[in-house]
């Protein structure tokens, strides 16, 4: 009988985690430099962005329907070599289309390791998955904060990215040695003993439906402003890189303190005071500026912190037939919707910065213009006026989402209500 190293796998997850948030870090760090280096319009930096989550939900969905039948430890062997690939092809990339396909590949890694860990966790902790799955998601805040202050250091000792880069073969040789040597359990569905008709049942019940669709909202709140906003408030504050790892780091903390919150305002409760905090933060993001615009970040944080493993625990613990992959169609579909709205953004952000720039002067010219000239010096300004254009128009879905989430706490204490009452009819 194999023996199940629960704290061992648990880590394990937490280290694999933490180079898929590294991949997210260390990219939102380089996307100018990309830009400088291979002469890259922001459109064609939102494709290459775009890749990763194209790769995710694409890993993530189809591990999701194989994960029962080829178990979760060769789902994980497989973003190892994912990741080792992409990493390779990043640091020897040679254009555009190297980017693409090097970026397409760590997105898939980073969606096999969701694939398999988000439904580990839920089956190491049938008791308590909402408050694990948020302690295991830290790992991702956590490495975006290492990632974007490894950014900061490399740059500021005069390093150039593609050593940031590999320095995230480490952390994937120690992940990929782990779960080589551990033995793992079979999924939560199984061991209870639901089919598969009980499962593609649950995906399409009306409470799985609702949340897929919320997920798109909060997948994009968190993911598109965060790997976007060094680019889009760079001409705000000389800090903008610094912004995202403040609010990663609100993140780190407040998912680290997730269980009193999860216990005492239930799952749909954070869900709602999450939207309203996001959608304050984004406002004050898009509207402040100078060192006030830190404190909009600490808001922001705050609101987004609690998104993506509350989403999931949620389904774990409301619709448990739904199983791994109810847990892996979350994800993908955040994914999905953060990969389509980056492309949408990218092209809306060249055309406000179109808008913006002195009659007669073109995108391209600003962009190939030498320094301190008057066209170089009209594109600063017309970034500077775009890129708080673009938070303004995401505002629009957490405020989407406060309306939603405030219909899913009455939805959900009116079926508590109604299955105490079935319960103390049934004593009776």
């Amino acid at each position: 009988m194999t023996q199940i190293h629960t704290s061992k796998l648990f880590w394990a997850s937490c280290l694999a985690l933490l180079v898929t948030s590294l991949s997210f870090g260390i990219r939102a760090g380089m996307m100018n430099q990309l830009a400088i280096d291979f002469h890259l319009s922001a459109t064609q930096l939102g494709t290459i962005t775009a890749t990763a989550f194209w790769g995710f939900p694409l890993a993530i969905v189809i591990g999701g329907f194989i994960v029962d039948l080829i178990g979760m430890k060769r789902l994980l062997v497989m973003a190892f070599i994912f990741h080792l690939v992409g990493i390779a092809l990043t640091i020897f990339a040679q254009g555009y289309w190297t980017l693409f396909f090097s970026t397409l590949l760590i997105g898939i890694a980073n969606g096999t390791v969701e694939a398999a860990c988000n439904p580990l966790i839920a089956t190491l902790y049938p008791n308590n998955k909402t408050t694990r799955l948020n302690y295991f998601h830290l790992w991702f805040p956590g490495g975006i904060v290492i990632g974007t202050l490894l950014v900061t250091l490399f740059i500021y000792l005069g390093l150039g990215w593609k050593l940031q880069v590999a320095m995230m073969i480490i952390p994937t040789l120690v992940y990929g040695y782990l779960f080589s040597k551990l033995d793992f359990p079979v999924t939560e569905r199984v061991s209870s003993g639901y089919t598969s008709s009980d499962m593609y049942k649950a995906v399409l019940s009306p409470l799985f439906i609702f949340m897929f669709v919320c997920m798109f909202g909060t997948a994009i709140t968190e993911l598109f402003t965060g790997q976007w906003i060094g680019l889009l408030l760079k001409n705000v504050t000389d800090n903008a890189i610094l912004l995202l790892t403040l609010t990663t780091g609100i993140m780190v903390i407040g998912r680290g303190f997730a269980e009193p919150v999860v216990h005492r305002l239930a799952p749909q409760g954070v869900l709602l005071l999450s939207a309203i905090f996001a959608a304050a933060g984004l406002y004050m993001l898009s509207t402040f500026s100078g060192n006030s615009v830190f404190f909009a970040a600490i808001i922001f944080g705050i609101g987004v912190c609690y998104f993506w493993p509350t989403m999931i625990g949620f389904v774990a613990e409301n619709i448990p037939k739904s199983g791994a992959l109810g847990l892996n169609l979350m994800g993908g579909a955040g994914m999905f919707a953060v990969s389509i709205y980056t492309i949408f953004m990218g092209s809306f952000y060249d055309n406000l910065i179109v808008k913006h720039l002195p009659d007669g002067t073109t995108l391209e010219s600003a962009t190939t213009a030498t320094e301190n000239s008057s066209a170089a010096l009209a594109l600063a300004e017309a970034k500077n006026l775009a890129g708080p254009e673009v938070l303004q128009a995401t505002l629009v879905i957490p405020i989407v989402l406060i309306i939603a989430f405030g219909g899913l706490v009455i939805y959900m204490r009116s079926r508590n209500k109604q299955s105490v009452n079935s319960d103390s009819y049934q004593r009776a």
